[in-house]
Formats: C-alpha cells, structure tokens, sequence
C-alpha cells in the first residue's frame, strides 16, 4: 500500500510538472532540401522592428533565437562560391542596410552569438549577399532552399546564397 501511494505521489508530481512547461517562444524547426538540413529557433515579427531594431546592422547574429543555427551539408557543396566540406556547421550573420553577411563555422551547436568571437577562427565561409525586399511581411523567420540556393526570409528582408553540390 505504502509503495502504490509513494507511486502515486510520484506520477502526480511529475505530471504537474510536465504540466507547467511552455512551449518555448521561438520553436525548434527543421528545414531541408536535396542533400542539406537547417535546425534553428524560429522567432517571430510580434509587430518588432527587425532589421534594424532587434538585430543590429553590423553585429553577428546566430540567425535564429536560443542556441546557434546549425546546418548540415550531406555532400561537399559550394556555399556562395566557397567550397566547404560535408558536415554540420554553425550558421551566422550579419546584418546590413544593404548587404548581409552570412558565415559558416565549423564549431555547431553553440549556445548563440556569444561564443562566436572566441571561434571566428573557425570560419570556413563568409558570403557577402545582396539584401532584398520582401513582397508582404514574413511573421515567422523562414528558410528554403529552391533549387541552387538558401533562401532565408524574415520581416520584410529576404537573402539568399548560392548554394550547389
């Protein structure tokens, strides 16, 4: 008897545990294409400024929220005319008027932006690319990947990289 209301006792508890946890704000999502995988928090717009106003023109960002953006090449690929080896990579940018830049690293999985100056070494590729303007608004940070390319869209900005294997 003893050991079924300890039992209980245990299953109450962590059901109001479970209970008490929210989704989280900016969900986990995947995106692929032919021979390529993006995982990465998806913010949404929430009426913010975007570009610039939450993130910055000119300061690296994981392109994403929560931990770093991480993409998976599952052949070598040419990303924006850089060759870069299969394999998992941390994605960043950074944001511009104009021109964004977006950087491969080989260090995946970091905990944000803030361990991107400790393993800028680690850089294998860094795009310059044109930045455009959306048509209507995007609410949720959105990757493609159309034929040839990554496409990245957000707010009333999108970029995009060639991107072949």
């Amino acid at each position: 008897m003893k050991s079924m209301l300890l039992g209980l006792a245990f299953l109450f508890t962590a059901t109001t545990i479970v209970a008490q946890q929210k989704p989280p704000l900016s969900p986990r999502v995947t995106a692929s294409g032919e021979n390529v995988e993006i995982a990465y928090g998806q913010p949404s717009k929430k009426g913010r400024n975007i570009f610039p106003g939450l993130e910055a023109y000119g300061k690296v960002w994981r392109t994403g929220a929560n931990k770093s953006t991480d993409i998976t090449f599952k052949k070598d690929a040419s990303f924006g005319g850089t060759k870069v080896k299969a394999g998992t990579y941390s994605l960043f940018t950074i944001p511009g008027e104009n021109e964004f830049t977006v950087i491969l690293n080989s260090v995946p999985d970091q905990p944000g932006a803030a361990d991107y100056e400790k393993n800028k070494g680690k850089n294998v590729a860094e795009v310059k690319v044109p930045r455009q303007k959306t048509a209507a608004t995007v609410e949720k940070l959105t990757f493609s990947f159309p034929k040839g390319a990554m496409v990245f869209e957000w707010d009333d900005t999108k970029i995009s990289v060639p991107l072949t294997f």
